[in-house]
């Protein structure tokens, strides 16, 4: 006899979790020196209204999608600060151009920029490889 044993699914705190994300998103947007569209192509937003009610008060509760974008880029900003430990160079190494298959000669940032999610999962996936480890 086989007896299955359901484990709750625990509910993810959106609102607890966002007003942390959006503010270190800002700060790495900062670092990383991206204008107001960079940043809403990052975050999923299309309304500037939007963007700038979050910036001025970001304790929102984020949709999941917008969640899930800043994971990846928190995750990118860590991963460049432990592979290029020079401030500068992990800052900016998204903007410059990048030899590396999925780049094709353009920036991170280029391919970031496309709008999909996808987009910011395999620019982290590919710096997680570079450091040695697949998340």
């Amino acid at each position: 006899m086989h007896v299955s044993i359901a484990h709750p699914v625990k509910k993810i705190d959106r609102k607890a979790l966002s007003g942390p994300a959006l503010r270190t998103f800002f700060r790495i947007a900062d670092m990383w020196d991206l204008n107001v569209e960079q940043q809403m192509t990052l975050l999923g937003l299309t309304s500037r209204s939007t963007y700038f009610k979050w910036k001025k008060d970001p304790e929102v509760a984020l949709p999941k999608d917008t969640l899930e974008r800043i994971s990846y880029i928190l995750g990118i900003y860590k991963a460049l600060q432990i592979l290029l430990p020079d401030e500068t160079a992990a800052d900016t190494w998204i903007t410059r151009p990048n030899n590396a298959p999925l780049f094709s000669g353009r920036s991170a940032l280029e391919r970031m920029l496309s709008g999909h999610v996808s987009d910011l999962y395999v620019v982290r996936q590919y710096l997680d490889a570079q450091r040695g480890g697949w998340s």
